[in-house]
């Protein structure tokens, strides 16, 4: 379903001259090697890194594996020639303390570390320095970085629980270490472990924390779950959120505890989209189950909300792992985060201490100060995750914008008279945007004139709702123009999910650069938590009401 790209089609180029007596592979190979001469030029390594390189800019984190993997496989010949285009990983960075990260300008992103360890140890390996007193200094550190890489492997085996990743380090690890070494051995197991049946691998073995926080907001209704989820249920759910909650420093990005990664299982990392997520989970469930002042859930509130405060940059923004670093892209604070967070930040603000209620304040003053900042001139804003593909700069307006516009009403503690005139007229202009990208069909894509999916109609619908939840926000033709929109994004759910039969998922979704993934529940979460929320805000008696 998705484009053709110069980072998958050279990846696959690569793994399948590892088989070359393979007749189907032969063919294959054949087709890959006219589209990279058509798009690449020349097929020597010179060529091949200039372009690679050139499609990643400063950010090394993708194309040096992907380089690395077209030397291993004797794309680019051999000897130390082979390795001579390929940018150098200074993996000897990682002997020192990592609390100097953010400091130090790296070349590849925060959670890239493994890959810097074992790919820059490799590139030394084939292709050493000439500077002696250098060469020196990677020999020397090289043990050093070895057990800093054995410390951060979690107990799965597979960094970031992502087999691109882990296999990375691996090939490349194995270029100098002995197939024995305990990082290599894990990462094996970890990638035996998680091949799926039809012989192909996910981008992410387990996104199970981040898909049930999704389910749960989309169930909550303001009377709590409506029987969608029992009570034991609910409380199995209550107690679980808690329970995946990091208590201790995280050893990968020495995160403090308190925030919550994608998953349960040990490889993931806390972050700032699962975080804010977590913690408006467990407001859901703990309102609806009387259990808002409940001591445990109130410490693990207040560890949450901590945990982001702490994370919140310099400019107003949230990053995804740690704070500080903004070199490249990845690393910068994003709408979609600032606004998620936001959300989280409002919905215990009440339930805590005046202390914390002062840090909430002063930190969500700058966060829209962040968003004021960022929003583009035609009124939406972009995020960092879950761009669209067929959008022209494969950036998703729709959903940057839509998550800002879920913000709740700001209270006066946090903005000031004239600052609050700036957000009032931010959000108008997100609005009108929102409605001028719908589709003549009601539906909508990741920007106006790009092709509805189900996922980003839900969106759309869900921050429509939420405007609609605020009744002295607009007036009443304002109302009816929202409602109006509404109601024929419901009718294009209603008629794209076959009335809720049919949910076919979308490539949404960006991963490691330019790879792009696609999950099947997501479209289920979305159209639920859309028409749970629509619901009050279509007319009595509609069918899609009676439908949702």
């Amino acid at each position: 379903d998705s484009p053709t790209n110069i980072s998958t089609t050279t990846l696959c180029w690569a793994a399948l001259y590892m088989d070359t007596e393979d007749t189907s592979a032969v063919a294959t190979l054949t087709k890959a090697d006219a589209w990279l001469r058509n798009n690449v030029g020349e097929l020597n390594p010179d060529t091949i890194a200039k372009t690679i390189c050139e499609a990643y800019g400063i950010d090394r984190t993708f194309s040096v594996p992907i380089l690395t993997m077209c030397a291993i496989s004797g794309r680019f010949g051999s000897g130390r020639k082979a390795w001579q285009g390929i940018p150098r990983l200074p993996f000897e960075l990682g002997a020192i303390p990592r609390i100097w990260f953010s400091r130090l300008g790296l070349p590849v992103v925060s959670y890239a570390l493994p890959a810097l360890i074992a790919i820059g140890i490799a590139l030394h390996h084939h292709n050493p320095t000439r500077n002696p007193v250098l060469r020196r200094l990677r020999n020397w550190t090289r043990p050093k970085t070895l057990r800093v890489l054995t410390e951060i492997q979690p107990a799965s085996g597979g960094f970031l629980e992502a087999a691109p990743l882990t296999s990375f380090v691996t090939m490349a690890l194995l270029q100098r270490e002995k197939s024995d070494h305990p990082v290599i051995r894990k990462s094996i197991e970890f990638l035996v472990d998680t091949v799926r049946d039809d012989g192909s691998w996910p981008i992410d073995t387990n996104l199970c924390f981040w898909l049930s926080t999704l389910s749960i907001k989309s169930l909550a209704t303001k009377d709590g779950f409506d029987d969608a989820l029992s009570t034991p249920e609910q409380e199995d759910l209550l107690a679980w959120i808690l329970e995946v909650q990091t208590k201790t420093v995280h050893t990968y990005t020495l995160a403090a505890p308190g925030g919550w990664a994608w998953t349960d299982l040990s490889g993931g990392v806390p972050d700032g989209d699962d975080t804010p997520g977590a913690l408006l989970a467990l407001h859901h469930l703990a309102t609806a189950n009387d259990k808002i002042h409940d001591p445990k859930i109130r410490a693990s509130a207040e560890a949450g909300v901590q945990w982001l405060l702490d994370l919140q940059n310099r400019d107003g923004g949230i990053p995804t792992f740690c704070r500080g670093f903004g070199k490249l892209p990845f690393d910068e604070s994003s709408a979609d985060l600032t606004a998620h967070t936001l959300r989280a930040w409002l919905a215990w603000r009440d339930e805590l201490g005046n202390a914390l209620q002062t840090r909430i304040d002063k930190a969500g003053a700058k966060a829209i100060r962040f968003l004021l900042k960022t929003q583009r001139d035609d009124g939406s804003w972009t995020p960092l995750w879950f761009g669209n593909q067929n959008e022209k700069n494969q950036q998703n307006p729709l959903y940057g914008t839509t998550h800002t516009l879920r913000i709740p009403p700001l209270p006066a503690t946090l903005l000031d008279p004239p600052l609050k005139a700036k957000w009032v007229a931010a959000e108008d202009k997100a609005i009108q945007w929102l409605l001028t990208a719908q589709h003549s069909n009601g539906g909508w894509g990741g920007a106006a004139g790009v092709v509805a999916t189900i996922e980003e109609t839900a969106y759309a619908i869900d921050a429509l709702a939420s405007l609609l939840d605020s009744p002295l926000r607009f007036d009443e033709s304002k109302r009816a123009q929202l409602q109006d929109a509404l109601h024929q994004g419901c009718e294009w759910l209603a008629l794209h999910t076959e009335t809720g039969t049919r949910f076919d998922p979308a490539p949404i979704g960006l991963y490691f650069a330019n790879l792009w993934y696609h999950e099947k529940l997501y479209p289920l979460i979305h159209t639920v938590s859309a028409l749970t929320h629509a619901r009050p805000h279509l007319p009595q008696g509609d069918t899609t009401r009676s439908n949702a």
